[in-house]
């Protein structure tokens, strides 16, 4: 039985010509735990608002959820720009949002620095991405497609997690994150360089990607999207609140990861 979920459409439109592939989540898992690490910051300094001291703790979750959600996908600053908001929402003096995410990179960097570790002490690079990845994008190249890479994550941390993990060759497009001017770089703006340096129509781009920023941003140029809800700490199976987003988000498919390799190439690209 195949591991897809055909939300909106059984094979493109058309054949793919570029595929731009989202990192954390989608190839990596090296990030894993970032969202608990988020969460925690985000109740952290709700609880000493004055409307947070009258809530839940399941209400101030629910809250601290609902902002994360919507930036996800987008480089982290913009979480914290949603933090600072809520505060004030909730009666509390805020600091600046730089001082919210340099306390979340303490946390995350002292996981990530341990994997890199790992790796550079010989665990096997596959332990720390999606099930598949490889074969993945080995396929993808094989069948032609330009490949670029984005993220939301600054561009010189995705670029070291990148060379560890033995991606780099894959990506003949490039490899882009975020950077130190935030409106500088989004997926969108990859996502028309994409069809302007290739000459493409948007029907020719293929996506991948776990979150609700990639899936929209292909979806708005008439893409076909593929939805990764991978589980990033069992490293299989689906995570249904990112399969939520995703459909939230409009992917044409959800898939749990990419074992299913000769379902998803034959899927892909032996057209109707």
């Amino acid at each position: 039985m195949s591991s897809i979920e055909i939300v909106h459409g059984e094979h493109p439109v058309v054949c793919p010509k570029a595929a731009m592939l989202d990192f954390d989540g989608t190839l990596s898992v090296i990030r894993a735990g970032w969202h608990p690490i988020l969460i925690g910051l985000f109740l952290k300094y709700l609880r000493d608002t004055p409307q947070g001291k009258l809530r839940s703790e399941t209400e101030l979750e629910e809250v601290a959820k609902s902002h994360i959600e919507l930036q996800i996908g987008q480089q982290p600053i913009y979480q914290f720009y949603s933090l600072v908001q809520v505060i004030r929402e909730f009666g509390g003096i805020p600091s600046e949002p730089e001082d919210y995410l340099r306390e979340y990179y303490q946390f995350l960097f002292e996981i990530v620095r341990r994997r890199h570790d790992q790796i550079r002490n010989g665990v096997d690079p596959q332990e720390f991405v999606v099930p598949g990845t490889y074969g993945l994008l080995a396929m993808l190249q094989r069948r032609g497609l330009k490949l670029y890479l984005v993220s939301g994550t600054e561009e010189e941390l995705v670029r070291e997690d990148v060379r560890l993990l033995r991606l780099s060759d894959y990506f003949d497009g490039g490899i882009y994150g975020g950077q130190k001017t935030p409106s500088s770089f989004s997926k969108a703006l990859l996502v028309d360089r994409i069809l302007r340096e290739n000459q493409l129509t948007g029907a020719e781009l293929l996506g991948f990607g776990d979150g609700h920023t990639e899936t929209c941003e292909v979806k708005k140029v008439g893409g076909f999207a593929i939805g990764v809800a991978s589980n990033e700490t069992a490293r299989s199976g689906i995570d249904l609140w990112k399969r939520d987003q995703l459909l939230r988000a409009g992917a044409d498919w959800i898939i749990p990861d990419y074992n299913d390799l000769a379902t998803i190439e034959s899927k892909l690209f032996e057209l109707p």
